[in-house]
């Protein structure tokens, strides 16, 4: 629970202020230091990450009244712009859960005395 606390605070400030490809780095030293298995190394990863970029999506959602994300679904050919919210928690989770997983697999590969 502590993982994904510090995965998930340290990702939605970052990319305040930062390009996109910042979530990435603490979700790797965070599944390097403090997780002790892949699966959940997977799951932290996928949930801190996603759920930062989900509720940053869901605020600019909110905050222009779903312009933004209307011209992207018409863009992308959805149905509707929920989607693209969906898609996003999607995409960013896959990308926290990788770099988590990567952190976490760095650790056991240099592991002393493995």
């Amino acid at each position: 629970m502590l993982a994904f606390f510090i995965i998930f605070v340290l990702t939605w400030f970052l990319n305040l202020f930062f390009p996109w490809w910042i979530g990435i780095l603490p979700a790797l030293a965070i599944g390097a230091w403090l997780l002790d298995r892949w699966i959940h190394s997977f799951l932290i990863g996928f949930a801190g990450v996603g759920s930062a970029w989900f509720i940053q999506a869901f605020y600019i959602h909110v905050m222009n009244e779903a312009i933004l994300t209307g011209r992207i679904a018409t863009t992308l050919q959805l149905s509707s712009s929920d989607q693209v919210l969906l898609i996003t928690f999607v995409v960013s989770g896959l990308i926290g859960a990788v770099a988590t997983t990567t952190g976490y697999l760095f650790k056991v590969a240099f592991k002393p005395g493995s």
